[in-house]
Parts: C-alpha cells; sequence; structure tokens
C-alpha cells in the first residue's frame, strides 16, 4: 500500500485506524518513555503481540501482520510522548535595561 494521504490527522489509514483501535484509551501505559524510537518500537511490539496473542496461525493472522507494515509507528508514538516543557531563560542584565 502506497498511499501517502493523511486520514484524519494521521500519516495514513492504517496508522489512524491502529491508534483508534489498539492504543486509544492507553495513554497511561505509555508514560515514562521519553524517546521517540523507543516508545514507536514499543507501540509497535505490543501490536504485533496482541495479533499473535490472540489470533491462530493463518491468512488472517497474516492480513493483520501485513497492515501493521503501513502503520507510521513514530506518529503514535508523537501522540504519547509528553508536551517538552518550555524553559525560561533567565534574563541577562543587559536584556533588562
Amino acid at each position: 500500500m502506497s498511499e501517502d494521504k493523511k486520514y484524519n490527522g494521521w500519516t495514513n489509514y492504517a496508522t489512524w485506524r491502529v491508534n483508534l483501535e489498539v492504543f486509544d484509551g492507553s495513554e497511561d501505559q505509555w508514560e515514562g518513555f521519553d524517546d521517540l524510537h523507543t516508545l514507536a518500537d514499543a507501540l509497535k511490539d505490543y501490536a504485533e503481540e496482541l495479533i499473535i496473542d490472540s489470533s491462530t496461525e493463518g491468512l488472517a493472522r497474516d492480513y493483520a501482520l501485513s497492515f501493521l507494515s503501513d502503520v507510521d509507528w513514530r506518529n503514535i508514538a508523537e501522540h504519547y510522548l509528553p508536551e517538552p516543557e518550555e524553559t525560561e531563560t533567565p534574563e541577562t542584565e543587559s536584556e533588562v535595561q
């Protein structure tokens, strides 16, 4: 699938759908991650394990796992990472005058 169209604000349909069906409501589960790459890998592993643990080998499982290859895991990870806190830079003496 080579669709480069955004879907409901997400990278593509697969990313939106997996986030909606697998991760929606699980925000607390992803707390503690502060690295985008690590969180993206953890999300992917979780979704793959969910499919493998809840299905038997066969065509349906193969299609489900194949669907995951279109997911933009980084896009989902960005959604669950906390916003970096803005730090105020101290005013220098020359700026105050």
